[in-house]
């Protein structure tokens, strides 16, 4: 995580809403010889107990394995991003390129469901995305034989997460004045691939 204050993002709200567009997730762990990760995408929710974070994972995965053992778990989401060059500055001497960027972590201990709840979750799951396809008709596993799911949900685990940490990283040229940010947005609305960035910098400034 970026260590300058001026760019942490701590409201539990924007982070899970963060999480919620940007769902796909590094999950990463410390294994026996050296660090793992594996990528899963992430259900996340605020209830009365506070954030929740549901997620699964091959259960032949290293990772599976050291989370059911009760390794800690550090889960990484990372949002738009693009490249500043400082030309975009506008006449501004000795400034150097960087990197605008909006990311969360959410860092605590990892707790397996049983198959009841993991079955759920998939459920869950597929609503979730589903409903991103509309007009589509939303698949459900009543297209599935339900050895089939069986089958299925035999190789997976599953888990929630109550972070005892959730942090962002809103990293936007707040480090810059008011003239340089907006000649980066300007640089960065002739970028199709960049829009994100430039509509979180143009938010940051109403």
């Amino acid at each position: 995580m970026h260590p300058s204050p001026r760019f942490r993002e701590t409201d539990p709200a924007l982070l899970l809403e963060r999480i919620s567009a940007h769902p796909f997730a590094l999950v990463s762990v410390n294994g026996p010889g050296a660090p793992l990760a594996a990528h899963t995408p992430v259900i996340a929710e605020i209830d009365e107990h506070g954030p929740r974070l549901r997620f699964h994972l091959s259960a032949a995965n290293p990772v599976t394995r050291a989370l059911l053992d009760g390794a800690p778990a550090l889960i990484v989401f990372t949002g738009p991003h693009a490249y500043i060059s400082p030309d975009w500055y506008g006449d501004v001497p000795d400034q150097v390129g960087t990197w605008n960027y909006l990311s969360v972590e959410a860092a605590g201990e990892a707790i397996p469901f049983d198959r009841e709840d993991a079955a759920a979750f998939l459920d869950d799951l597929s609503a979730v995305f589903e409903a991103t396809l509309l007009p589509k008709p939303p698949w459900t596993r009543s297209k599935m034989n339900p050895a089939a799911f069986e089958a299925l949900l035999n190789g997976i685990r599953a888990f929630e997460m109550r972070p005892q940490r959730l942090e962002g990283i809103t990293k936007l040229s707040q480090n810059k004045n008011a003239t340089m940010r907006a000649g980066v947005i300007k640089a960065l609305d002739a970028q199709p691939e960049s829009a994100g960035i430039a509509t979180a910098m143009r938010a940051l400034e109403e």
